[in-house]
């Protein structure tokens, strides 16, 4: 395994550590993943963030081969790198502010002066959640490929980015324009 493998696996594995740290995630919630040429390394299905090393990563290819015990929204990841070629890091969410404000949305719009700089809007996917699995890949991965983020109602929040550190940044400017949206709205319902 070269070194540059090695350090994009363990960047990997600490924002998606990060993303539980700081609340974004429970412990064994979301997934990540990162596209080195045409691996694209994934989180295990049912990962703890806590625990994760990089050794636990699994490896799928562009070509649409899944890795065995990749996490559920592997086809997920690997269909976004094959629609959006700038594509290098996805991460999956469960920002909790942005989900309570978006569960009966169409989109989000952010009323801050960062969010709205960063994201026009950002789609809501309404995917039912005995048909996830199986549609999830194809709309999550098309909203992608015009839009930083989107959300997929009541499960989570997905972020493209052509790194780590960009894809990171929108899932957590997503989920501060979203906290400061509810407490513009909480603010204005005590008027």
């Amino acid at each position: 395994m070269s070194d540059k493998n090695l350090n994009l696996k363990h960047q990997l594995v600490q924002y998606y550590q990060w993303l539980r740290q700081y609340g974004l995630n429970d412990s064994h919630s979301g997934n990540a993943s990162i596209k080195d040429a045409d691996s694209i390394w994934v989180t295990p299905s049912g990962a703890c963030a806590d625990t994760l090393k990089p050794s636990d990563l699994i490896e799928c290819n562009i070509d649409g081969t899944l890795g065995a015990g990749a996490s559920l929204d592997a086809l997920l990841h690997v269909k976004t790198y094959q629609t959006n070629t700038e594509a290098k890091a996805v991460l999956h969410s469960h920002n909790p502010h942005t989900l309570a404000l978006t569960m009966n949305s169409v989109e989000f719009s952010p009323i801050d002066f960062e969010g709205a700089l960063y994201f026009e809007s950002v789609p809501v996917l309404s995917i039912a959640y005995d048909k996830y699995v199986e549609k999830a890949p194809e709309a999550v991965s098309q909203s992608l490929k015009t839009h930083k983020a989107c959300i997929v109602q009541g499960h989570g929040i997905y972020v493209a980015g052509k790194d780590l550190n960009t894809a990171y940044k929108w899932t957590c400017s997503l989920e501060h324009s979203a906290k400061i949206a509810y407490l513009h709205n909480q603010h204005n319902k005590k008027r």
